[in-house]
Order: structure tokens, then C-alpha cells, then sequence
């Protein structure tokens, strides 16, 4: 799945060409909660404010609706970073991360947004899903930035494959410093509580200090699609997943292209940078 033409995207926001086109519902976000995971990355937390359920299926994302300072609509798409183990019911936290842009407008609504204001939204949409009929050995999860949120929300569903058909997975996720691996402890505790699973943090700029919760052997110094080649990527049993920065997707794809794997096998979702 690659970028939409003509669509409007933030950094941090999700770019997909599977949005459903018909019947699409509005509703009210409230906010609830807000942190920083990185230092130009906010992790945000609402609630369905109409009383109704907002369940999605791993992979999916939100638009977020408003209006630029001039009036004219515009619309954001953030990955939705939620964990559930069940079905979302009413009333349940859904949660996304937005990187804040100098200037960008849909940062300027986040960062003024008080808790308990709200925002229009619509969704969920698209298919960068895990799918039912996959019987794979293994997947690859390659994210850089906030291209990351997808596996977060993946790694329930990612448990149970791993526990019912003895699944192996391999995230890797790209990112510059320390600081900017976003869910990292997360996924380092994932790690460790399921054998089946394997986080390799690739850091193209700074390796984290000896001290540094990040200081494991499976941290690599450079781009994801360079640490390729040591997973030994498997035609006949791997399916791989890309999202984020469409200059790494781009990489990669040509990358697994390149080692075997079938073009179908290979599933993609680019974040695109927009003010």
C-alpha cells in the first residue's frame, strides 16, 4: 500500500490507499491523556465521546478532522496504537502518536488541545493488517518513526499467533538516537516474555550509552534495510510488513525484492510529512 495522491498527511500520520470511501461516521475524540515518548513525539489518549465503541483491527488508522486557520478543511491520518486483548467496547481509551512539526497545523491542534477537549474523527480504515488466512513461519515488522505504532497495537494478536501456530517474528525499528525509539520498552519486555519474538533497534546516528535501558546485543548501528541480509529473509516462509518514512519502504522493498520475496508477501504503508 503506498501513499495517496492529493491526500493531505502530517508527520507521524499513516498514508494508505485502502480508506473507505462509502458511509463514513463522524464522531467526537475526547482527550484524556497526554505524554511525550520521544522528544517530538506525543502519545495521545481519547475516548469516543458519543457513547459508542471505537474497536479496530490492528493496523488500522483514524482521521482526524479540522479546519486550517484560513477555514478550509483538512484531515490527518494516525495509525491507531491501542492494545486490547478483546474487542474495544464504549467507553474504552483508544491511543495515538502524533509527531509534532514546527509550524504544522495539525500540531498546533494537538499541542492547544486541553484534556477533555475535543476533535471530530472518522474511521477506522484500511487493511496493513495481520490477515487470518497467513500461514507463514515468520513475519518481519520494519518501522522507522511513528511508522512504528501499527506493531504495537499488533503484539496481542502477534502473542497468540505465536502461542497457536508457533509463529517467529522480527521487528526491527529504525530510528536515529535512543530517544526516538518510540514503545521501546515495550517492545524489549514483549521480547523477553516471548521466545518466539526478536526486537532489533537499528540506530543510524547515536548507539545508546553503556548505561542505557537500550545497551543489548541486539541493537545494530544503521538503516533497517542494512540489517536485512542477517535475518536471511525466506521466500518461501516469510512475510514482511514496511511502514514509515517512504525513503525506507522504498529501501527496503527493493531490498526483500531483491533477496527473493514475492512482491505479494511484501506489505507496505509509507507516513508522509505534511504541515
Amino acid at each position: 500500500m503506498g501513499a495517496r495522491p492529493g491526500a493531505p498527511r502530517a508527520a507521524g500520520t499513516a498514508a494508505s490507499g485502502t480508506e473507505h470511501r462509502l458511509a463514513i461516521v463522524h464522531f467526537p475524540l475526547r482527550l484524556t491523556a497526554r505524554r511525550m515518548i520521544a522528544p517530538s513525539v506525543a502519545h495521545l489518549t481519547f475516548v469516543r465521546d458519543d457513547g459508542q465503541a471505537l474497536d479496530f483491527v490492528p493496523g488500522q488508522f483514524i482521521q482526524i478532522h479540522f479546519r486550517y486557520a484560513d477555514g478550509s478543511p483538512a484531515r490527518r491520518s494516525y495509525s491507531l496504537a491501542t492494545r486490547h486483548e478483546r474487542p474495544l467496547v464504549a467507553g474504552d481509551a483508544v491511543e495515538i502518536a502524533v509527531s509534532y512539526v514546527p509550524g504544522g497545523a495539525a500540531t498546533a491542534l494537538f499541542e492547544g488541545m486541553p484534556l477533555g477537549g475535543t476533535v471530530d474523527a472518522s474511521g477506522p480504515f484500511g487493511r496493513f493488517c495481520l490477515l487470518p488466512q497467513d500461514a507463514n513461519r515468520r513475519y518481519l515488522l520494519i518501522g522507522t518513526g511513528t511508522g512504528i505504532t501499527p506493531y504495537r497495537a499488533m503484539l496481542p494478536q502477534l502473542a497468540r499467533l505465536m502461542a497457536e501456530r508457533r509463529v517467529q517474528v522480527a521487528l526491527l525499528q529504525g530510528a536515529r538516537t535512543p530517544a526516538e525509539l518510540l514503545y521501546g520498552d515495550e517492545f524489549r519486555a514483549f521480547a523477553a516474555a516471548h521466545p518466539g519474538f526478536r526486537y532489533l533497534p537499528c540506530l543510524s546516528r547515536e548507539l545508546p550509552a553503556a548505561d542505557s535501558p537500550h545497551a543489548h546485543a541486539d541493537v545494530r548501528h544503521g538503516y533497517v534495510q542494512n540489517v536485512l541480509p542477517e535475518l536471511v529473509p525466506d521466500p518461501a516462509g516469510d512475510i514482511a510488513y514496511l511502514c514509515g518514512n517512504p525513503d525506507m519502504v522504498d529501501a527496503t522493498f527493493e531490498a526483500l525484492k531483491a533477496m527473493g520475496l514475492p512482491v505479494p508477501m511484501i506489505r507496505r504503508e509509507k507516513y508522509v510529512s505534511n504541515k
